[in-house]
Order: C-alpha cells, then sequence, then structure tokens
C-alpha cells in the first residue's frame, strides 16, 4: 500500500495487454457510434488550436492573451456547436424516428 494507485487496481509499470487493449478500443468505438458528434467536436477542437498555434507566429499587433482567448472561444463554440447538433439528432431519433418505426411495425401486424 505504498502507491496509492495500487488500491485502484493501476500500477504504472504494468503494461495492458492485447485483450485489455481491445476491449478498451472497442469500448471507444461503440461510444463513438452511439454520439458521433463527441469525436466530431474533439477533432475540431484540436483543428482550430492548430491553426490558432499555427497563426501564432503572424497575428500582427494583436496581444498573445487576446489571441489565445479567440482561440479558446473558437474551440469552445466549436464543441458546444456539435454537442447541440449531437442533442437535436438524438432527439429526432427518439422523438420523430422511433415513434414511426413502432407504428409501422403496429400496423403491418
Amino acid at each position: 500500500m505504498d502507491n496509492p494507485k495500487s488500491d485502484l487496481g493501476i500500477h504504472p509499470t504494468v503494461k495492458m495487454s492485447a485483450v485489455e487493449y481491445d476491449e478498451h478500443e472497442s469500448k471507444f468505438m461503440r461510444k463513438a457510434k452511439e454520439n458521433p458528434f463527441v469525436p466530431a467536436g474533439m477533432a475540431g477542437c484540436v483543428a482550430i488550436v492548430a491553426y490558432g498555434l499555427f497563426k501564432l507566429k503572424s497575428r500582427g499587433n494583436t496581444k498573445m492573451s487576446v489571441h489565445l482567448i479567440h482561440m479558446r472561444v473558437g474551440a469552445q463554440g466549436f464543441i458546444v456547436g456539435a454537442m447541440t447538433i449531437g442533442v437535436l439528432y438524438s432527439m429526432y431519433q427518439d422523438y420523430v424516428v422511433k415513434p414511426m418505426a413502432e407504428q409501422k411495425a403496429l400496423k403491418s401486424k
């Protein structure tokens, strides 16, 4: 019990086996299929930050703090937009597509 992480079953020198890696990878893929806009939001955030860092050299006489704030607001805006679209898509699936499929199933009986 010298290492506090050992209580959690995590040991810093233990490597993940191929089976455990596959389980985590499949969990990520499953979550990405359930919520496809989360990986899209993450990718957009990374792209905006990369673009902002690329443009850092040519920011002109804009202060560094202002440039970083603009970059942060752009990245957060992209993520909020992706989450909003994801919620709207989920609501559409739950309240429009699903009831229509249930009605068709009832009519076909």
